[in-house]
């Protein structure tokens, strides 16, 4: 499932002082001297890779952070099998890979001793489903899925997915959707009244029928290129994720973000180490950083994330914690599903899939 790329500095944490923030430097530096490495690899998702923050982390603890980018979990998970990712300290799967991860043995266990400021997350993040309680992993980031529109040329809100077969004609190629099994075929099951998860093959095929229809009218099936398409004017509409809306909402006010009334993804971008980390004190020295409040406010701020920490949200302007697009309504969370591993009949979904995007 690709994520999110919003690329945006982090220079105010150039002089972000981490003593200030609560946090001791002699604590992380006393845990880094025993590893035998003073250099962290992080495996991560574009929008978290900033320079800024890695080098304020680096120059106050003296471990250097090298980052690799990957652009799908499934690009991710596929490297770690093939045994790419032996200097790996930290990777930053999505919720449903956690488990797949947990399932195939990759993930060690946290030790929660050595992590500070658990209690500052937020509830509903600290049992999820998806790994009971925070086993093998922490949250850094969560989200929705919904339609990104030009409400200066689409007067009428989009109020549901079903507004891109009521309107095909109009968005005729001027739409797009992301290029993701999982979500488009779960928006379009949700939109039948089905699970995102459905294991019913014909429900399954419904949905491909759906987009059937809508496929001749569909620009493309892509998961980043969407955004400077919408900004440049190609495109009206995009199905996309909250953490993407956002940044284009705030470099363009015209552009608004929806939720779909009917129910879309919730999504949760998290932190683990795997049981092959060569460098596990500076792995709990970047977490630790990570969890401290101040600083998830400033990630939260200046990145415009909806950060899990309920010490660092209480930090945030109250124009950020009343933006429904960063903290939507309860009502329609609970619309939401998250995305689950399905096992053996996710070959069901893919078969649909190819067939779907593979034809012409």
């Amino acid at each position: 499932m690709t994520r999110r790329k919003f690329l945006q500095t982090l220079a105010a944490f150039s002089s972000l002082s981490l003593t200030g923030c609560g946090w001791r430097l002699a604590d992380v530096r006393a845990t880094t001297q025993s590893s035998r490495s003073d250099q962290l690899y992080l495996y991560t998702w574009e929008q978290y890779s900033d320079q800024k923050l890695l080098q304020t982390f680096s120059t106050q603890t003296g471990v250097k952070v090298l980052v690799d980018i990957y652009g799908s979990n499934e690009v991710m998970l596929a490297k770690i099998l093939a045994g790419g990712g032996g200097a790996y300290s930290v990777i930053y799967p999505s919720d449903y890979m956690v488990q797949k991860m947990v399932e195939k043995n990759l993930l060690a266990k946290l030790d929660h001793n050595r992590l500070i400021g658990l209690d500052n997350l937020l509830p509903q993040f600290k049992n999820p489903s998806y790994d009971p309680n925070n086993t093998y992993s922490l949250p850094f980031n969560w989200g929705t899925t919904g339609l990104i529109y030009n409400s200066e040329i689409l007067k009428q809100a989009p109020e549901d997915w079903d507004y891109c077969w009521q309107n095909r004609e109009r968005l005729y190629k001027r739409m797009t959707l992301l290029d993701d099994v999982r979500e488009v075929m779960g928006a379009v099951l949700r939109m039948l009244g089905y699970s995102y998860n459905s294991k019913d093959e014909d429900e399954l095929k419904q949905a491909y029928k759906k987009l059937q229809e809508l496929k001749p009218a569909i620009a493309s099936f892509n998961t980043d290129a969407w955004q400077n398409q919408l900004l440049a004017g190609d495109l009206v509409l995009a199905m996309g994720y909250s953490a993407d809306a956002i940044k284009i909402i705030k470099e363009n006010p015209k552009f608004k973000y929806v939720i779909p009334r009917s129910g879309s993804s919730l999504w949760t971008d998290t932190i683990v180490l795997p049981n092959t980390a060569p460098n596990l004190d500076g792995a709990y020295a970047w977490i630790n950083f990570i969890l401290q409040p101040e600083v998830a406010a400033m990630i939260s701020k200046n990145l415009n994330i909806s950060t899990p920490n309920s010490a660092g949200f209480e930090l945030l302007p109250k124009k950020l914690k009343d933006n429904k697009n960063l903290f939507p309504e309860i009502s329609l969370l609970e619309k939401c599903e998250r995305i689950t591993p399905l096992g053996d009949f996710e070959e069901v979904y893919q078969r649909y899939w190819d067939r779907l995007t593979s034809s012409n």
